[in-house]
């Protein structure tokens, strides 16, 4: 067989997410940094088809090549994190506390702003000829991007923060059965597969996402764009990283966990409930 059933994947969910919390500090942030650089980079990629294009569903296409990179060389986004690590606290697995979850997802999401933030400085300079000359065209593309997607969420005060908190949700459903899809098939070709779709999903349609904002917008900063810190994160990071706990957490990790871990019983055929779950044979029990 070349794929998981989904009982068998998500308790690798539950298995990689307790593996995650368990990981000691110096891993978690060094894999958090070296996602945060192969995202960064894909995110560069996919712009500069954008720009050589002008269409957007060709950036859409490319950019899941460095989620796919990143993830079967084992690093680590923060986004991912936040649905899998809680995974294995609601499973009672020992020693999992919440101080240890979010300790998890602090030092990932650490990890992933130094690489995103590195990236961002190579990029400017290399954008900018060392900052000799004006940014090219992809360099105005960013400047763009990142403006649109922080004043113009400022310019629209509450409805613009809550409309990047539910692009956020919407972003880290996707992602998070992204993150779930490398753990559905057996293959190095049905995992690139299973990965690809839903990210190319979530680009494609614009949603927000985390650690690609703390690659896009620091790099328009660098480059010229109008807007500070503050806007970047009183009008995206923050809503952002709110809204993909939720989306991966509440939209994809916890109905896989409850439908196929927690399976309920079912109602045979003269209307008994009757115990359908296959979870006791896969632990062994």
């Amino acid at each position: 067989m070349s794929d998981l059933k989904p009982a068998e994947f998500v308790q690798t969910m539950i298995d990689v997410g307790e593996a995650k919390i368990k990981t000691s500090t110096r891993d978690l942030i060094l894999r958090g940094t070296m996602a945060g650089i192969i995202l960064s980079l894909a995110v560069v990629v996919a712009i500069t088809a954008i720009t050589q294009t002008g269409l957007g569903i060709v950036g859409a296409l490319v950019f899941p090549v460095g989620f796919c990179i990143l993830s079967l060389m084992g690093y680590d986004l923060v986004t991912g994190v936040f649905g899998l690590a809680p995974l294995a606290k609601l499973d009672s697995r020992p020693g999992i506390t919440w101080g240890r979850v979010f300790r998890c997802w602090g030092l990932v999401g650490l990890g992933n702003l130094i690489g995103s933030l590195l990236v961002a400085a190579l990029i400017a300079l290399s954008l900018t000829m060392n900052f000799s000359v004006e940014p090219n065209a992809v360099g105005q593309t960013f400047i763009k991007a990142a403006t649109a997607r922080t004043v113009g969420f400022e310019n629209l005060g509450a409805d613009g923060w809550i409309t990047c908190f539910v692009r956020g949700i919407l972003c880290n459903l996707m992602v998070c059965l992204g993150v779930v899809g490398n753990m559905t098939a057996r293959t190095v070709a049905g995992k690139i597969a299973a990965m690809w779709l839903p990210i190319f999903i979530f680009f494609a349609l614009v949603f927000e996402h985390a650690v690609v904002n703390m690659f896009l917008f620091p790099l328009g900063m660098m480059l010229g764009a109008d807007f500070g810190i503050a806007t970047w994160l009183n009008f995206n990071l923050i809503p952002t990283i709110l809204g993909n706990i939720v989306g991966g957490l509440l939209f994809t990790c916890i109905p896989l966990y409850l439908t196929h871990a927690k399976t309920a019983p079912a109602l045979d055929s003269v209307g008994e409930q009757t115990a359908v779950s296959i979870q006791p044979v896969l632990n062994g029990k």
